[in-house]
């Protein structure tokens, strides 16, 4: 039986190959080729008079299509120049990988570029893609995402949290849905988390210039709404506790959410008639506008910050930290993730990573 279409060699302004093996001398070339300009498989199926499915199984190599037509074929393909796209080939047979989504708060940020890394390395481990986005710092977009995510069919999410109230996923993960959090915990909602160890660094900060003879040791923290914010300033609290000192509240200032407003408030503790002799900050924003007042001001103020920032170690004089483990975030997160869709039950789980006190000055 051959295998022709029913396109006639009128139709389609050529005459088909001859079966044999003379030399085809075509009558023209009256295509309509793709916006690339390569030749396309419907030339080679018109000018050798077969259907597209028969192209398709000779240029790939599948059994079932007699010698004669595959040897048309094969002429038709040279003659008008087609080369098969291995790279779409291989495309239509790969089976669509599985995913994680990821929810982050600021793509600029280097502490998320960081935390990324580390779950997409456990995620490539687990044959999984990472399909991340970001929350913007917005409630409502932290929620729209999540929950369009998983209705997209993701195996697992991680979510840096930034609402107050995560009950919006409770029908997701009870319709088996697998969600950590990471940074901080979900709000209104029980589900796995990791975290840093937030007082333990800042208390270890505050321990530390207090074990240098500070007693007037000043704190400058954004957001109290924030628990990363909160964790921070309890931790300063507690080290002032452990050494004796009281708290003086007129050296703490919360609020300042950008490196002027921070600027401004180091200048207004510079002002008190007994300014503070150390500086603790919250994070390495606040951290830098602080630093910044200090070189203004020519004042000799000791400061530890939380987090580590690329130009601490450069600035003079440089700036000592509480440093995180981002990548360790992101991996432990993951890691705790993958397990979960491996089938591990149980209580939802809290991994707390340590940090680390790097003392520069």
């Amino acid at each position: 039986m051959q295998d022709f279409t029913s396109m006639t060699p009128d139709s389609i302004g050529e005459a088909p190959l001859a079966p044999s093996d003379g030399a085809v001398v075509p009558r023209r070339i009256d295509f309509h080729r793709r916006a690339t300009g390569h030749p396309t498989m419907a030339e080679v199926a018109a000018l050798a008079g077969v259907s597209l499915k028969t192209v398709s199984r000779v240029i790939n190599g599948e059994p079932g299509v007699q010698p004669g037509t595959i040897d048309r074929v094969r002429r038709a393909a040279q003659s008008v120049g087609y080369r098969r796209n291995d790279a779409a080939a291989a495309l239509a047979r790969a089976e669509p990988q599985a995913t994680i989504g990821l929810i982050i708060e600021d793509l600029s940020d280097a502490f998320y570029s960081h935390l990324t890394r580390g779950v997409q390395e456990v995620a490539q481990t687990n044959g999984h893609l990472v399909l991340l986005s970001s929350s913007e710092e917005n409630s409502d977009l932290e929620r729209s995402t999540t929950l369009a995510l998983a209705a997209r069919g993701v195996s697992g999410m991680i979510v840096v949290p930034h609402s107050d109230d995560h009950h919006y996923l409770s029908d997701v993960i009870d319709a088996g849905l697998s969600v950590v959090f990471v940074d901080r915990p979900p709000v209104h909602l029980t589900a796995d988390c990791v975290l840093s160890d937030n007082v333990e660094g800042a208390r270890q900060a505050v321990e530390y210039l207090a074990q240098r003879g500070h007693r007037r040791i000043g704190f400058i923290g954004n957001d109290m709404n924030v628990y990363t914010s909160t964790c921070r300033l309890r931790g300063y609290e507690v080290a002032h506790a452990q050494a004796g000192l009281p708290v003086d509240d007129s050296l703490v200032i919360l609020g300042p959410r950008t490196e002027a407003e921070s600027a401004q408030a180091m200048h207004s503790l510079l002002r008190l008639p007994d300014p503070p002799t150390a500086l603790f900050t919250q994070n390495s924003l606040l951290t830098l506008g602080a630093w910044r007042a200090m070189r203004d001001a020519a004042a000799q103020v000791a400061l530890i910050g939380f987090d580590d920032f690329g130009l601490a170690e450069l600035l003079d004089p440089p700036v000592s930290v509480v440093a995180q483990d981002p990548v360790g975030l992101g991996r432990q997160a993951a890691e705790l993730l993958f397990s979960r869709l491996a089938g591990e039950h149980g209580d939802a789980r809290e991994i707390v990573v340590p940090t680390r006190l790097i003392i520069r000055n």
